[in-house]
């Protein structure tokens, strides 16, 4: 098969469940969740004579979104009824604000191996969640949970701009980074918050015809995101490579497997029947409210990156892995805010705090030794009171434990370096009696060994030794 003669287009539909306390259009909670049918109320269960009322806040959240994708912000809304039998949400349609969205076109600017270029998107729009049928309850029925109907949700639908598995990874991953930085939701694929349909279709390279489209379901993690999308256009090139034709269908995505399998073929638009909902009013946004969600977007993970490599010159690895998650840059924030020692915050966040946390399998929200106590730690390795080493192995343990100042640690355990002359020289007199061979290789030539006798002496001192002083003296006494 020669796969390398088609261009593989996808678009992608991400469902987010928006971090409000109540549902979209009732007070029902939208916690996750809770035992089967206990988030419910007339209004969930769709009784006769009950009306929805808009959520404000659910509002707020999808602006928040869109401003910060880029979007243009619709001031005129309303939302339709989607006319499609869901088992799973009472009324037997879903409220959808499909016809006429919040957020329009905008974009996600994400990196790959190939550069940073931005995905573009077609709009943002708020609906309903359905609830979730549970099938493995009873052999001969299936049983279903209204917790989840009403949730609020924005559906973010991409255009047809990614051309790689890679490409749709790093869009999700940065999706993913801009909901949890702006706390509109918490981005869990795994229960179900944060969830992505797959549009996949292949062309031959250099023509402009979308080729037929196949839309993919149920992937439960970016990874099987990726998965699927390189599963699919490897199945979708077999099959036009061997002469037959694809048909426009939903599939779902077997990650034990790796395969896709039929669901259905794939309802156009205007199947749903969309009309204007008549039990809520059309609502309007004013510059002045659009402006005020703006003035509470935080500094995004971008912004941040640009800081971190330009004003505190750190590496793009290290800014990178700190602005991967929002805990970890509000706690380098914070950091940073007291030490001026950038690059060493970097290092004890990436190193030292990292591994704790790893091993504890513990966010750094949790994490015992506050960005006070670090920087105060920071300054007293930089200046030479304690090595990095000591600091990281014996005071860091001491500070976890039994959060406190790190001076009165160091003090306590006796590990204050020896920064006095008089008391080093003659451990480098021992050391460098003790090694007459080495001393002479190194007066030779061999200037390689000053790291050998700046070991010996450390081990001498218990590693109280000033290192600098160390290598100062040392090199003096070695000119013989």
């Amino acid at each position: 098969m020669d796969y390398s003669k088609y261009e593989t287009v996808i678009g992608l539909e991400v469902h987010a469940q928006l971090l409000t306390e109540s549902k979209l259009f009732c007070s029902d909670s939208a916690a996750f969740g809770g035992s089967p049918n206990t988030h419910i109320s007339p209004i969930t269960l769709a009784h006769p004579g009950t009306l929805p009322r808009m959520n404000k806040k659910a509002a707020e959240y999808a602006i928040k979104l869109g401003l910060a994708c880029h979007c243009a912000i619709e001031k005129e809304n309303y939302f339709a009824r989607k006319n499609y039998f869901y088992p799973d949400l009472p009324k037997g349609y879903q409220v959808s604000q499909h016809t006429a969205p919040i957020c329009n076109g905008g974009y996600v600017r994400i990196t790959t191996d190939a550069g940073t270029r931005n995905i573009q998107l077609n709009r943002i729009h708020l609906e309903e969640d359905a609830g979730k049928l549970l099938h493995d309850q009873d052999p001969a029925f299936s049983y279903v949970d209204y917790n989840r109907a009403g949730v609020p949700l924005v559906e973010i639908v991409s255009e047809p701009d990614m051309h790689s598995s890679d490409e749709a990874y790093a869009y999700l991953t940065e999706l993913r980074r801009l909901v949890r930085y702006l706390g509109v939701c918490d981005g869990n694929m795994e229960e179900g918050s944060m969830r992505c349909d797959a549009n996949i279709s292949v062309r031959i390279k250099g023509t402009t015809k979308l080729g037929t489209k196949v839309e993919v379901k149920n992937m439960n993690s970016i990874r099987n995101v990726k998965r699927a999308i390189e599963a699919e256009v490897i199945r979708q090139i077999d099959i036009l490579e061997t002469g037959g034709s694809l048909i426009q269908e939903t599939r779902s995505f077997d990650a034990a497997t790796g395969s896709s399998f039929s669901l259905r073929s794939k309802e156009e638009a205007n199947d749903y029947r969309y009309f204007p909902e008549p039990d809520l009013a059309p609502f309007k946004l004013s510059d002045a409210f659009i402006e005020s969600i703006r003035a509470t977007i935080p500094a995004l993970p971008e912004e941040l990156m640009q800081k971190y490599t330009t004003q505190f010159n750190l590496p793009e690895y290290d800014a990178r892995v700190i602005c991967d998650d929002k805990a970890t840059a509000d706690y380098f924030e914070a950091l940073t805010g007291i030490t001026t020692q950038y690059k060493a915050a970097a290092n004890w966040i990436l190193g030292p705090v990292k591994s704790w946390l790893n091993e504890h399998a513990a966010e750094i929200s949790n994490f015992p030794v506050t960005p006070e106590n670090l920087a105060q730690l920071i300054a007293l390795t930089d200046s030479g009171k304690v090595s990095f080493s000591i600091a990281s192995s014996r005071i860091l343990p001491k500070m976890i434990s039994h959060p406190d100042d790190p001076m009165n640690i160091a003090t306590r355990l006796n590990l204050l370096q020896d920064a006095n002359a008089d008391n080093i020289g003659p451990i480098i007199d021992e050391v460098l009696a003790k090694y007459p061979d080495k001393v002479a290789a190194y007066r030779g030539g061999k200037k390689g060994l000053l790291a050998l006798f700046v070991g010996e002496v450390m081990k001498a001192s218990k590693g109280k030794a000033d290192p600098r002083l160390t290598n100062e003296l040392l090199a003096e006494k070695l000119k013989g």
